[in-house]
């Protein structure tokens, strides 16, 4: 199954993709949705208003999740390449709400950071409450996976140890288009699914999300120790090589650029990057 959250003028909504048709749900957006235990069934027979999917405007795909985990350095080829050896724990931080936006909505380039990166992952949705997951709960646990660039400010990221400054700037971080349910992709929870992501038409990342060290079961019950994973709450598993710090010289977005990212299986959302001048408080 494939679900997603629309805009609509009544506000927005959960929806069930059929083919090319967005039918809604009732429900105000997927996050909503999956509070119900029953999510699937509802979802399964729900009803309401079509949409001709190519006509629909995607909001993130949940709106305002109860918590956003990231994770950090978390692809094994990128890993060893680097010279570095495998982490024997997850490397994790957070990101807030304001900082998601739609798969097509535009990248805010705020003027206080001048060095703006993309960062393409697979994003985990949970779909019912985790703690102390065992592997079995922790599956059980997964709703779905989607979309998701964890636009970082890098001049931010590194003013100190603590990443979370770069990593939550308002209006920058694509989430969606879909989520699609385990039983649809190859793997199921631990998904193995080509990650591609361009900037202005040239393929800057590409890899394969079995390459994960920490997969998303894993993610679900280490996390689910900390604290209780709940509906809608998000992970993002972390991103390959290919970013533009890492360039020589670094690489970043500016105003107007294009970024694409696409895993198979799951869509793609493409954003163009929009300088705005912000007048200090």
């Amino acid at each position: 199954m494939r679900l997603t959250t629309l805009r609509t003028a009544a506000g927005t909504r959960a929806a069930r993709i059929d083919g090319d048709t967005a039918v809604e749900i009732d429900a105000p957006d997927l996050g909503a949705l999956l509070t119900d235990p029953a999510w699937q069934a509802r979802a399964a027979s729900a009803a309401g208003s079509r949409h001709a999917l190519a006509d629909v405007d995607l909001a993130p795909l949940v709106p305002r999740p109860g918590k956003i985990f990231c994770v950090g350095l978390n692809y094994r080829t990128h890993i060893l390449e680097m010279g570095r050896e495998l982490p024997e724990f997850p490397t994790l931080f957070a990101k807030f709400p304001e900082a998601l936006i739609g798969p097509a909505d535009p990248i805010v380039l705020d003027s206080a950071s001048q060095a703006v990166d993309w960062e393409a992952e697979l994003a985990v949705v949970i779909g019912s409450p985790a703690r102390r997951a065992s592997e079995a709960e922790a599956e059980a646990a997964i709703a779905g996976f989607a979309v998701l660039n964890d636009v970082t400010m890098r001049d931010w990221q590194y003013r100190s140890v603590q990443w979370l400054q770069g990593k939550t700037f308002e209006a920058t971080t694509p989430f969606g288009p879909h989520l699609v349910t385990p039983d649809e992709l190859p793997g199921g929870t631990r998904p193995a699914l080509d990650l591609h992501c361009t900037v202005d038409g040239e393929t800057v990342q590409s890899a394969n999300t079995s390459d994960l060290v920490f997969d998303p079961v894993a993610l679900v019950a280490y996390i689910s120790t900390i604290v209780t994973l709940n509906p809608g709450d998000v992970i993002a598993t972390g991103t390959p090589g290919g970013v533009g710090h890492a360039r020589k010289p670094p690489r970043y977005l500016g105003n107007g650029s294009q970024l694409v990212t696409e895993i198979d299986g799951l869509g793609a959302q493409t954003n163009t990057a929009r300088a705005v001048v912000t007048v200090p408080a």
